[in-house]
């Protein structure tokens, strides 16, 4: 009865889930393997003592690049698509990732932003890289990185909408409907889309952009809090209405797990 009386008061119902769904979302990873891993466990045994549910894990982009290990994140999400629903969106660093290992220009951006750490996570020789010009370092990470690797981050998604709320990696163009939303946008956007008060119909939730907490507003949730340097990887927790942040953080050498319920 609490949404029509809402409706009735001309006041919008609360972003829900469906009845009986459950919904983890996860923010940037960012090579850090470790707060991953963490996480994994963390989310299996909170949705176990949870109840029945239709589960979804949704990642929403740049599991790789910055910090040590991107290898080692992308064989847990592998790993853990066999064992439940993992769904994954594709961020602006995946997207570099794909492209310079034929385009030299991109490939010199993608070394400047943490890719040099993605490569010597395939255990290449950090000695040979260092010394390698563009090509060489290009025919390094043909080599390194298999086939199967790359054709699992091709398979990445843009966007996914699960009730009431929309998840992508950085954000939407306001404005323009979400069908009609171009990929650029959906894997780039930042201070145009989170500046933005405006109603976008569903509630987005994203990644991409850095924030020291999660950023809770009326229109948007973004849940980056920046693990490859603040050592703390944040998922939004949704179920009906309901709404927590499960987060790991590296505390004086352990991984510590939170759950906090938010409005």
């Amino acid at each position: 009865m609490i949404a029509p009386f809402r409706q009735l008061l001309g006041q919008r119902p609360r972003p829900a889930v469906p009845p009986g769904e459950r919904v983890y979302a996860i923010g940037d990873i960012h090579g850090r393997a470790d707060l991953f891993e963490a996480l994994i466990a963390a989310i299996d045994r909170d949705d176990a003592a949870s109840g029945p549910a239709q589960t979804t894990v949704i990642l929403l982009g740049d599991l790789i690049d910055r910090g040590a290990d991107s290898a080692g994140v992308l064989a847990a999400a592998r790993a853990w698509q066999q064992r439940r629903t993992v769904r994954i969106l594709a961020g602006n660093h995946e997207e570099m990732f794909l492209q310079c290992f034929t385009d030299a220009e991109l490939m010199r951006h993608f070394l400047r932003f943490g890719g040099r750490e993605t490569v010597l996570s395939y255990r290449v020789d950090p000695d040979a890289f260092t010394a390698a010009d563009v090509a060489e370092a290009q025919a390094l990470m043909r080599e390194a990185v298999p086939e199967e690797e790359l054709d699992f981050i091709r398979g990445f998604e843009d966007s996914i909408a699960i009730g009431d709320y929309l998840f992508v990696h950085a954000g939407i163009r306001p404005g323009v409907a979400i069908a009609e939303q171009e990929t650029r946008d959906l894997r780039w956007i930042r201070g145009a889309f989170t500046d933005s008060r405006v109603d976008h119909g569903l509630l987005v939730v994203h990644g991409h952009t850095i924030f020291e907490e999660p950023d809770i507003r009326p229109n948007r949730i973004g849940i980056d809090t920046g693990a490859y340097y603040s050592g703390k990887l944040t998922a939004l927790r949704l179920e009906g209405e309901a709404r927590a942040l499960l987060e790991t953080s590296e505390n004086d050498g352990r991984i510590d797990v939170q759950m906090r319920s938010i409005p």
